[in-house]
C-alpha cells in the first residue's frame, strides 16, 4: 500500500508558526511571572498599611487578583492578535519575494537565462541576493551564447578541411586524382590546419581556466623584435611591405617573460595584419619605452575595422567579416590567444581603427617590471 507524500510546509507557514510560538511562550512567561510575584507584592503592601480589619486585606487581594488576571489576559490576547496580523503580513511579503527568486531560478534551470529578480527593498540581504542572482543569470546567458557560437564556428572550421581531405582521398581511391606531390602537399596543409586549430583551442581553453603555463626567463626586447621581423619573406610573398621602427631604449629593455609566448603574440598580430592588407600595402612593427611601460604595436594599411566590431575582436571565434576571414584561413582564435598571453604577462592589448579602408592599429602594453609580479603569481 502506497502512502501519500507528506505535504511540506512553505517558508511563510514556518515563519508564521515560529513567530506565534515565540509570542505564546512570551505570553506564558509573562503570565507565570505576574502570577508568582504580583499577589505577594500586593499582599505585603496591604500589611504595611496596617488595616483595622483583616477581611479588608482578603477582599482587596481577591479584587487585585481578579483585576490583574482580567487585564493581563485581555492585554496578552490583544498583543497576540496584533502580532499575528503583523506576522502574517511580513511572512507573506517575504514568501512572495522568495517565490520570485524560486521562479527565476526554475527559469534559469530550464535554460531561460533572461529571467531576472526585481528588487524587493526588504533590506540589503534581499537586494544583494537579487543582484547576485541577476548577475549570475546574465553571466550564464553570455556563456551559453559564447558556447553556442563557438560550437557552430568550430564545426564550420573543421568541416572545410575534413571535406577537402575526404574528397581528395576518395578521388585517390577511385583513381580519379593522382597521389602526386602537389596533392599530398595540399592534404598535408589541411591536416596541419586541423592540428593548428586543435592547438589553438587547447591554448585558449587553458588560458580561460587559468592553466596557461609560462616559462619565465630574461628576454631582451630587441631579440623579440628581430625574431618577429624574420617573417619578412612571408610578407614579400603576399606583396606586403614590412617595416620595423623600434627605439634603442625599447630594444635594450629586458623583461622577465616567456619568449615563445610573446613571440606568438607578435606572430599572430603580424599574421592578422598581412591577412587583411591587400597587395602593395604596408605593415609596421613598432616598439617604444615610456617610463615603466613597454609598448609594442602592429599597424597596417589594410581593410580597417568598423567601430561596432572593435569591442569584440578578442572574443573567441569572433570575426568582423566572417566570409572574408574564412576565405583567408583565419580561425577567429588568434586574437583571443594574444589577449590571453598578454594578460598572463600583466599587460593589456587594444585595437583601434578609424573605419573600413583606413587600416588598423594593435597595441600591446607590458609593464617593464612584469617579471617580478608574474613570478610571484605563478609560484
Amino acid at each position: 500500500m502506497s502512502l501519500a507524500p507528506r505535504r511540506r510546509w512553505g517558508l511563510g507557514a514556518r515563519l508564521l508558526a515560529a513567530i506565534v510560538a515565540v509570542i505564546l511562550v512570551a505570553a506564558g512567561t509573562a503570565w507565570a511571572v505576574a502570577l508568582a510575584i504580583g499577589p505577594e507584592i500586593f499582599h505585603d503592601h496591604m500589611l504595611m498599611a496596617e488595616p483595622a480589619d483583616s477581611s479588608v486585606v482578603s477582599h482587596a487581594g481577591e479584587a487585585f487578583t481578579t483585576a490583574w488576571t482580567l487585564s493581563l489576559s485581555l492585554a496578552l490576547l490583544a498583543a497576540l492578535l496584533t502580532s499575528v496580523v503583523v506576522s502574517v503580513f511580513l511572512t507573506r511579503r517575504i514568501a512572495r519575494s522568495l517565490e520570485r527568486v524560486r521562479q527565476a531560478a526554475a527559469q534559469v534551470a530550464s535554460g531561460d537565462y533572461a529571467a531576472r529578480v526585481p528588487e524587493v527593498h526588504m533590506g540589503t540581504e534581499f537586494d544583494d541576493l537579487a543582484g547576485a542572482f541577476n548577475t549570475m543569470a546574465a553571466d550564464l546567458g553570455e556563456i551559453e551564447q559564447t558556447r553556442t557560437r563557438m560550437l557552430g564556428d568550430l564545426a564550420h572550421e573543421m568541416r572545410t578541411p575534413v571535406a577537402t581531405l575526404d574528397g581528395y582521398l576518395e578521388g585517390i581511391l577511385d583513381g580519379v586524382v593522382a597521389a602526386d606531390e602537389p596533392t599530398l602537399g595540399m592534404l598535408r596543409e589541411q591536416v596541419a590546419r586541423l592540428a593548428r586549430l586543435a592547438q589553438d583551442i587547447a591554448l585558449v581553453t587553458a588560458a580561460g581556466e587559468g592553466r596557461l603555463r609560462m616559462h619565465w626567463q630574461p628576454l631582451q626586447v630587441g631579440a623579440l623584435i628581430d625574431a618577429a621581423a624574420q617573417a619578412a619573406a612571408r610578407f614579400t610573398d603576399k606583396g606586403v611591405e614590412l617595416t620595423v621602427e623600434a627605439t634603442e631604449e625599447a630594444r635594450q629593455t629586458v623583461l622577465t617573460a616567456d619568449p615563445d609566448r610573446l613571440g606568438q603574440v607578435l606572430t599572430n598580430l603580424l599574421d592578422n595584419a598581412v591577412r587583411h592588407t591587400p597587395h602593395g600595402g604596408r605593415v609596421q612593427l613598432g616598439a617604444q619605452r615610456t617610463g615603466s611601460t613597454l609598448r609594442l604595436s602592429v599597424r597596417d594599411t589594410g581593410s580597417g575595422i568598423a567601430a561596432e566590431h572593435l569591442p569584440h575582436l578578442f572574443e573567441r571565434f569572433y570575426r568582423a567579416d566572417a566570409a572574408r576571414d574564412r576565405a583567408h584561413g583565419g580561425s577567429g582564435i588568434g586574437l583571443t590567444i594574444v589577449h590571453a598571453i598578454v594578460h598572463a604577462h600583466g599587460g593589456a592589448v587594444t585595437a583601434t581603427s578609424t573605419g573600413p579602408g583606413h587600416g588598423a592599429l594593435f597595441t600591446v602594453e607590458l609593464p617593464v617590471d612584469t617579471g617580478t609580479r608574474v613570478e610571484r603569481r605563478s609560484s
